[in-house]
């Protein structure tokens, strides 16, 4: 078996499927409304192997991109399996999606809570650190709203036992065990890598940074959120490889707590013919991986 760089090593759960991506390669492997196995590969684009993803937070630019732009893709795929031929979403109609996606996931989580950050002050005579901090909190609390109100719906608690699946085949993986459904349902759902870890730790690290920031007038105060956003990616990235790779410590275990706590709102007990796929998008992942070596 071919051993991967688990740092640069990620996955996420989709409609029905799981995504698995190594160094070079990504697999998408989705069950299909006639319960066959479907998967989907391709070579990863230029960012992955560029100078970023091997320079110290700039390398956090890829994770962001994983989180958003490959994430988002992946899961449009995923939705073109269960769908009519003419109901599918693709060329340019596909890019405008992951462009829409984009724009409302920065606007919801980093724009929106400046703007009633800035309207706090004006309105309620609060100083620009309260309002900083205020427009913080808010953020971490839409995040963790959102993730709680989506998984009301039945068909994202199916896509986060596909997340649970995704979690125990990476485990299972880096602890050399054997890729069967039976034998992966024993790992746990957590892993300190986790996007959800990822998320949690950008978001912590902007209440912080922002509450820092002086008083700025509404147009800066947006700007700054949005050439912020890189750097706190970097730094999120850097933070959770520094501590996924130092688990044998109890401070750090101390301090993945509560990312390892989000967790359990984003991820259920998968079924075993789940466990199947997320062990077929693995191995089709790492099938790849050997032929763009070759």
């Amino acid at each position: 078996m071919s051993e991967l760089k688990m740092p640069t090593y990620g996955g996420q759960a989709v409609i029905e499927g799981v995504m698995m991506r190594g160094l070079k390669a990504v697999a998408i492997a989705m069950r299909a409304p006639n319960k066959e196995i479907v998967i989907h590969t391709e070579n990863l684009g230029g960012i992955y192997k560029s100078r970023i993803s091997k320079i110290p937070f700039l390398r956090g630019l890829v994770m962001l991109w994983d989180a958003l732009g490959l994430g988002m893709r992946a899961l449009t795929i995923s939705a073109n399996v269960q769908t009519d031929e003419e109901e599918k979403i693709e060329g340019p109609m596909l890019y405008v999606t992951l462009g829409i996606s984009l724009i409302f996931g920065i606007g919801l989580f980093f724009l929106l809570p400046a703007v009633v950050g800035q309207l706090a002050e004006n309105y309620l005579g609060i100083s620009s650190w309260w309002g900083n901090l205020a427009e913080g909190v808010m953020r971490l609390f839409l995040l963790i709203a959102y993730i709680w109100l989506v998984a009301l719906m039945p068909d994202i608690r199916r896509v986060y036992a596909y997340h649970g699946a995704e979690h125990k085949t990476i485990n299972a993986f880096e602890a050399g065990a054997d890729l069967t459904p039976e034998t992966v349902s024993r790992f746990s759902l957590e892993h300190p890598r986790c996007g959800t870890a990822f998320l949690l730790t950008l978001v912590l690290l902007s209440v912080l940074v922002f509450s820092l920031l002086g008083p700025l007038p509404m147009f800066w105060r947006l700007v700054s959120r949005i050439l912020l956003l890189p750097v706190l990616a970097g730094v999120a990235y850097e933070y959770i490889r520094w501590t996924s790779s130092h688990m044998d410590s109890p401070f750090v275990r101390v301090l993945v707590r509560p990312n390892l706590a989000l967790q359990h709102l984003t991820t259920r007990e998968p079924s075993l013919d789940m466990l199947e796929v997320s062990i077929a998008a693995f191995n089709a992942m790492q099938t790849s991986e050997r032929q763009v070596n070759l």
